[in-house]
């Protein structure tokens, strides 16, 4: 049951004025349709209400209602919907269960309607309702609390670095190989997906391994080394700028030159592009992802690369939030291309690519897991398709879920990182 002081800051959320956007966006949906065989949800589904202009209905008619004069009048004769407990329900549901954020629809759409900036504003009416699913509130807590989404505690995490560092030293032979915590003066302020550490801590070798042929100057933090951010998803802004402030002033606090945010696609969203926006400043220091690092280093001749030793056949699947809403696709490719011998692409693939079904929080989202897994068959049938033996992303979270995939509709690849790929043709002599 919502209550009044709920509804009404939900309603507060349709009627800033800071921002045209949202009043210019709700009104120039036309119903083409164009966007529905663009979602992965529809084209798993084939329900009307998994059509993206679906949730631009839902909000334009919540619009109406409350800030249209005929709207109040006249009601559902004109459209307007009456922001209650089922409505509540089935914003949860479409905001939330329905929708990775990715923005295929938006590219697909006729007039250019931003679709996923309309759902990220109804998220938003959702999380003053204190509505937003669960388990995705669980994992932003979490991060609020210990400083990474995976709950590590420091000493944990610490352990884990020196043993690989141990590990990297020995199969480098040199014992001045290191993976540096917390040095001050450093070049880089090199961040990570804390999965890494938990469950991938090849990945952190990897990169550690590239540093080390760049001979780049670089360190972790021991508090604040978390690239993701959920507070991008769940719908609170406040969230998002305390989990990217802390970034930007443990960058400080090392006295970085550059903050390099570890592959995660949401996470060098939030940081790199949206966070100067909320924290109201532009950055005095350098915010780049890891993979064009990687590419500064090869044009720069810092890393030699032999592409013949990865020989087999591979493909790449572009994360949304570096390739299609960040730009990256070219710059992804060139990286990829100087490190393999066979890549084929995948159909449809760079930005207009589909989603691999595990963004917009919902791989965080236990309550829809089996929806996630659903819409997911799209992306294992272009994986399939390609006949590829090894799949590259520069995106854990894009790992995680493609690893899920790969279980469910068996689809016998490797999932690599951009970084493990790199690391594996590095010639170090």
């Amino acid at each position: 049951m919502i209550t009044k002081e709920q509804k009404d800051k939900a309603i507060a959320i349709l009627s800033s004025v800071a921002d045209s956007k949202l009043e210019t966006h709700l009104n120039s949906c036309v119903r083409c349709g164009l966007c529905a065989n663009s979602c992965m949800f529809y084209k798993t589904y084939q329900k009307a209400q998994y059509i993206p202009a679906y949730k631009v209905d839902m909000m334009a008619g919540l619009y109406r209602r409350y800030h249209t004069l005929e709207g109040k009048i006249l009601g559902k004769c004109v459209g307007a919907k009456e922001l209650n407990d089922n409505t509540v329900q089935e914003m949860v549901d479409l905001f939330f269960g329905s929708c990775t954020l990715c923005g295929r629809c938006v590219k697909h759409c006729s007039i250019g309607v931003d679709i996923a900036f309309l759902v990220k504003k109804g998220r938003e009416m959702i999380s003053v309702m204190g509505k937003t699913p669960p388990s995705l509130m669980a994992s932003v807590n979490t991060t609020l609390q210990s400083g990474n989404s995976m709950g590590i505690p420091t000493h944990e995490f610490v352990d884990t670095i020196q043993w690989m560092e141990e590990e990297l030293q020995d199969e480098l032979g040199d014992a001045s190989a290191s993976i540096p915590i917390d040095q001050q003066g450093k070049r880089i302020h090199y961040t990570l997906n804390p999965r890494e550490p938990k469950f991938f801590p090849l990945s952190i070798s990897a990169m550690a391994k590239i540093f080390y042929a760049a001979k780049e100057s670089w360190t972790l933090s021991s508090k604040f080394y978390d690239v993701t951010n959920y507070g991008l998803f769940c719908g609170d802004n406040d969230v998002a700028r305390e989990i990217v402030q802390r970034l930007h002033d443990q960058t400080h606090r090392l006295q970085a030159q550059r903050l390099v945010l570890g592959e995660c696609g949401h996470g060098t969203r939030a940081t790199r592009w949206e966070g100067p926006n909320w924290l109201q400043t532009s950055y005095d220091f350098e915010t780049l992802s890891a993979m064009e690092l990687i590419g500064e280093y090869i044009r720069q001749g810092r890393i030699k690369l032999d592409k013949s030793l990865n020989q087999k056949r591979y493909t790449v699947h572009d994360p949304c939030n570096l390739v299609r809403n960040g730009g990256l696709c070219n710059e992804l490719r060139f990286v990829v291309q100087h490190s393999v011998s066979h890549l084929v692409e995948m159909t449809p693939c760079g930005v207009d690519n589909f989603c691999c079904g595990g963004g917009g929080g919902n791989l965080a989202m236990s309550e829809y897991n089996e929806r996630r897994l659903k819409v997911g068959e799209v992306k294992a049938n272009q994986i399939r398709q390609t006949g590829a033996q090894v799949v590259i992303t520069p995106c854990h979270n894009c790992v995680d879920q493609l690893i899920q995939l790969n279980h469910t509709y068996k689809l016998g690849v490797e999932i690599k990182t951009v970084a493990e790929v790199v690391a594996d043709a590095l010639l170090l002599n």
